[in-house]
């Protein structure tokens, strides 16, 4: 499972560790994943994506996930969640 967003693609980044004695070691600074299951009101139905912490903040803003999804750029997001867009831009152009 990657260590990725699946609706920012956010990702892993790296840096220093920095020691009292200015002593410099690589790291990584991990983005905070969490497993969630978003509903969709156009599909009716929900999803489980693994998405950031600040993603979930993001789709609460915006007023849900197929709101989220119809601002999204199509590079930021995963196949799994380019597959939900897809779903959704069916159903809305169907409705």
């Amino acid at each position: 499972m990657s260590r990725r967003c699946e609706l920012t693609g956010k990702g892993p980044m790296t840096g220093n560790n920095v020691s009292h004695a200015n002593n410099k070691t690589r790291r990584r600074f991990l983005p905070n994943l969490q497993d969630v299951s978003l509903q969709s009101e156009a599909l009716g139905r929900s999803f489980k994506l693994r998405v950031s912490s600040a993603a979930l903040r993001s789709v609460d803003h915006r007023g849900g996930l197929d709101a989220y999804l119809a601002r999204a750029k199509d590079e930021e997001l995963s196949p799994n969640a380019l597959k939900i867009k897809r779903e959704l831009t069916k159903a809305q152009s169907a409705a």
